[in-house]
């Protein structure tokens, strides 16, 4: 029922044509859509009753998330949700009290500025300073790639209070509004997603601005951030699964030669190995949610396999829908292409293959 429920108002609501009508657009999304989305009580899913949410699990989320995926949604949900998890675990009880149910409601937007211009995704990457300033925090640096932070209200702020490594690194919760917070959106190859530098010139932060305790920030980013890998990993097979719908459709159809392509074995191939991709991908990311979702020991180790084997998968699923396609799939017209560059900054966010298997192996003890 919530996958019917979310197909029917994608399908109808966010069409190619307002995908592409939305990368143009400076904000990125469509409020009124994100309104409708929160009525239908997806921005609060995970959240508890209390805080106006639904009390559902990750296996409840990452159906819906596959369903946005399907369509492109363009759409700051990931990391709203990524900042509703880190409040709900050690946000202080007024900061929950009060942000929370703005997010369950669709009134706020937040994200997580978290990446650095070293472009890493471990505990290293963080050198932004927050120093010690009247009881609370001063907090200067600059953060790169930061999602919707153009139109994010709060931000969650992952800076250096200690030394180097995963201890010394502390999580704050941030006005983006705030007057010594710059925002600057930058270029990127995938416009259905923005991204934006944020520089943090002497930004005060209270205590109750903390999130979890000082210097201890960084194993509760990690359980957000093995959450947000398996959201994003949904979202990427939901996309894939559309591209061999499409791909397959389109090989019945194409007439080459006098017979349908679809005949040919080269071409049945590609198709045979996309299902195998995504089909692959799906099972690891759906026991990487009932993982995180019951919180057990291999957690961590489930959300790094199937960030890897959604990134994987995704793009070569991408790149052989374009080939399926021939001449039309690489022309600005057809859709073709914003999946494959979907694909390509998916694939990099939170890690790519390679930086998810090396946390395998470690988690391994390889």
């Amino acid at each position: 029922m919530l996958r019917a429920s979310a197909r029917s108002l994608l399908e109808k609501e966010c069409p190619s044509a307002v995908v592409r009508r939305l990368m143009d657009d400076e904000r990125g999304y469509d409020p009124k859509l994100w309104k409708q989305m929160a009525e239908l009580g997806w921005t609060g899913l995970v959240l508890p009753e209390e805080f106006g949410g639904g009390g559902l699990t990750y296996v409840d989320l990452i159906v819906v998330l596959e369903e946005m995926g399907r369509v492109l949604l363009p759409s700051p949900f990931i990391w709203t949700v990524m900042f509703a998890e880190a409040l709900k675990r050690a946000g202080s009880p007024a900061r929950k009290k009060e942000l929370l149910p703005k997010i369950a409601s669709g009134d706020l937007v937040a994200t997580l500025a978290y990446m650095e211009p070293s472009g890493r995704w471990d505990a290293d990457g963080i050198t932004m300073r927050a120093e010690p300033e009247g009881g609370g925090f001063r907090l200067e640096g600059r953060k790169l790639y930061v999602p919707d932070a153009h139109v994010a209200g709060q931000f969650l702020v992952a800076a250096r209070t200690g030394g180097a490594g995963e201890g010394g690194i502390t999580l704050f919760v941030v006005d983006a509004k705030h007057k010594s917070v710059a925002v600057t959106p930058l270029k990127t190859m995938d416009q259905t997603r923005k991204l934006s530098e944020v520089t943090f010139t002497g930004v005060h932060a209270e205590p109750d601005a903390v999130v979890g305790r000082v210097n201890e920030g960084w194993p509760l980013l990690s359980q957000v951030l093995d959450r947000a890998k398996v959201m994003l990993a949904a979202e990427m097979m939901g996309a894939a699964q559309k591209v061999l719908e499409t791909a397959t459709e389109y090989a019945k159809i194409r007439v080459q030669f006098g017979r349908p392509i679809g005949s040919f074995q080269a071409v049945q191939h590609k198709c045979a190995n996309m299902l195998l991709d995504v089909e692959s991908a799906k099972s690891v990311i759906y026991y990487a949610s009932w993982a995180v979702t019951n919180e057990v020991p291999e957690a961590p180790l489930a959300a790094a396999t199937a960030k890897a084997a959604a990134s994987d998968a995704f793009r070569r699923t991408a790149s052989e829908g374009i080939q399926v396609h021939g001449g039309i799939g690489f022309t600005w017209e057809h859709d073709m292409h914003l999946y494959f560059k979907r694909a390509k900054s998916s694939e990099v966010i939170f890690g790519d293959a390679s930086f998810n298997r090396a946390q395998m192996a470690n988690l391994l003890g390889l």
